[in-house]
């Protein structure tokens, strides 16, 4: 079997500069600067690239890249395809930007969100067994427990809602706290 050996070519200036904005921003995500680069390599290439491809066009170390593709994989934002002739891993980037978002937020909230809930609670079952707990230290633990209770089940119910619905819904922006208030301006309802 030949191998297709694929040459890579300088990135137009505007590709650049995507790719290098993508991974400050990733960093300030707390991301990884190398795993948003190459998230936006894939995301704006045409065809599936190698390891070796992406680590030439961005001039990072093959271990780099290799320890950023697995990262990737895992949260689902990229995938291994075969390429006809090239025995060679190849990688592309989901490109459904609403199931980019869908995943990044799934993988946020089950590494940053899920712990930070479950430490809540286990606080707030400790502190109802326990005289020494203030009143007032008892009433804002419990609040926070229910507004984290809130925003989970917010969000169970969000990720179920198809992307077009979510989208108008996006869309209509001010209009749906408008229809909430009943048009009064003060945001309060009847």
């Amino acid at each position: 079997m030949t191998e297709i050996i694929m040459e890579t070519r300088p990135l137009p200036p505007a590709v650049e500069r995507f790719v290098l904005h993508w991974g400050d921003m990733g960093s300030q995500w707390g991301v990884n600067r190398s795993v948003a680069q190459i998230q936006a390599l894939l995301y704006l290439s045409e065809r599936p690239l190698t390891a070796e491809q992406i680590a030439e066009t961005l001039v990072m170390a093959r271990s780099n890249v290799s320890n950023s593709l697995k990262e990737l994989l895992g949260w689902r934002l990229i995938r291994r395809v075969p390429v006809m002739g090239d025995r060679r891993d190849h990688y592309e980037a989901e490109t459904d930007l609403w199931e980019m978002v869908t995943r990044i937020a799934q993988g946020r909230k089950e590494r940053e969100i899920d712990p930070a809930a479950a430490a809540l609670r286990a606080c707030l079952a400790e502190a109802r067994g326990d005289a020494r707990i203030s009143p007032v230290a008892m009433k804002r633990l419990t609040e926070m427990g229910r507004f984290v209770e809130t925003v989970e089940h917010w969000y169970d119910q969000m990720i179920a809602v198809p992307a077009p619905k979510i989208m108008a819904l996006m869309r209509m922006g001010a209009k749906v706290a408008n229809f909430l208030s009943f048009g009064r301006k003060d945001g309060q309802g009847g």
